[in-house]
């Protein structure tokens, strides 16, 4: 069990240098009232064979979001060092307490991994592994593919999304990544919504490190549509790379170029029932219903309507009916 410097207490359980096929589980030491001295193991597989650029391909990071955990799965298996010039370090399951219990976040401390980077050696359990990643994978890495879906709060179009670079080479060249992974719809991201630069993307970004962040469907479902476009996504960009010899693989479909603006998110500005008068990839206007919101705890009073204030097409739908105030609803994109 080789251990890495005291800037991270997380053990390796072989050398990500080391040519060939390994796989094992990270050593996440973590004591609680039923395991005082027990460690949370998180799975890894490290491909490789010579010298060549180094990929890291994550799923899980959310665990309730399963077409990139599966899609990683599969292809771990399938990977072989022979088919590999330089290296592929996959974890399909980050956040492996989350994936267990079935949650964003993880039950060990209520932390969303996805907000944690770059993470704190010294923190909680999900700080500590946002920091193995940050401060032992990402400088062995050239590119970075971080697979997610909708989880239990919403059903998006499969789509890509890139942040954008330090300047405009740098975003040109992110582009190509998403024209290669050939999702239905891509856009680049800002990095100022969301989690900003505490992603795994904005850590990304930080580093000068490649990266695409993948939304593959939702609804706590697994998708057989985003679980096909990760297989093939993530092939065709290895591929590209150089780091997968090429093989007989569907030449993904040229992928549709949006934009999401400051004012392209709806949110319920009360709380109840949602009824929705939208589906996805429809074009709305302004002042076209979203839905109603009805009000279990005053039966008599009518139901509020939620209009739009802009217009575009419905990239992302809220899933559970029950909203809270300030739940997103939807969110919009326009062609670019």
């Amino acid at each position: 069990m080789a251990a890495h410097p005291m800037e991270t207490p997380v053990a390796t359980p072989f050398d990500y240098d080391e040519d060939g096929k390994h796989d094992g589980f990270l050593r996440l030491y973590h004591s609680n009232e039923t395991n005082g001295y027990g460690y949370v193991p998180i799975p890894v597989i490290s491909v490789k064979n010579g010298e060549g650029p180094t990929a890291l391909l994550v799923g899980g990071n959310h665990g309730n979001e399963y077409e990139g955990i599966v899609a990683l799965m599969n292809l771990a298996r399938d990977l072989e060092a022979s088919s590999v010039r330089g290296r592929v370090l996959i974890l399909p399951s980050l956040n492996f307490p989350a994936v267990m219990a079935g949650r964003r976040s993880s039950p060990l401390d209520g932390a969303n991994l996805n907000r944690c980077f770059p993470g704190d050696p010294l923190g909680s359990p999900t700080q500590v592994t946002a920091h193995y990643v940050s401060s032992v994978l990402l400088p062995l890495t050239d590119l970075v593919i971080d697979l997610h879906a909708g989880g239990r709060s919403s059903e998006f179009i499969p789509c890509a999304l890139v942040r954008e670079g330090r300047n405009e080479h740098e975003t040109t060249e992110l582009a190509r990544l998403a024209e290669w992974f050939g999702a239905p719809i891509s856009f680049v991201s800002s990095g100022k919504g969301g989690g900003g630069a505490r992603t795994l993307a904005g850590e990304c970004t930080r580093q000068g490190i490649p990266c695409l962040t993948a939304e593959l469907g939702g609804g706590e479902t697994l998708s057989q549509r985003g679980l096909q476009l990760a297989t093939e996504g993530v092939r065709r960009i290895l591929s590209q790379f150089g780091i997968l010899q090429s093989t007989a693989l569907p030449t993904g479909a040229s992928t549709r170029w949006v934009k999401k603006g400051p004012h392209d998110r709806l949110h319920a500005d009360v709380a109840g029932i949602f009824e929705p008068r939208i589906k996805l990839g429809e074009h709305v206007s302004p002042g076209k219903v979203a839905g109603l919101i009805h009000f279990p705890d005053f039966p008599m009073r009518k139901p509020e309507e939620v209009r739009f204030e802009s217009s575009g097409y419905i990239l992302s739908c809220h899933i559970p009916a029950l909203v809270g105030r300030g739940d997103e609803l939807c969110t919009l994109v326009n062609d670019v």
